[in-house]
């Protein structure tokens, strides 16, 4: 799955590089996008099985995240 956003790239990479679940504020940090455009992008991650949620309001990269930013 290549058509990934430039945004969603990013989370994706923010998330990878993380040791463990990021918050939203976490990932705002870690890519400088805006706050309610990273809800926006987790959630359609998460739709895709790309990003799933370990502990509530944390999300962690899926092995199908992992390969669309490999």
């Amino acid at each position: 799955m290549s058509d990934l956003t430039g945004e969603q790239k990013k989370i994706l990479e923010a998330l990878a590089g993380s040791d463990s679940p990021c918050g939203s504020k976490d990932i705002v940090a870690a890519t400088g996008l805006d706050k309610k455009l990273v809800s926006n992008k987790i959630a359609a991650l998460k739709k895709t099985g790309l990003v799933d949620s370990p502990v509530r309001c944390k999300y962690g990269v899926t092995e199908a995240g992992r390969k669309a930013i490999s």
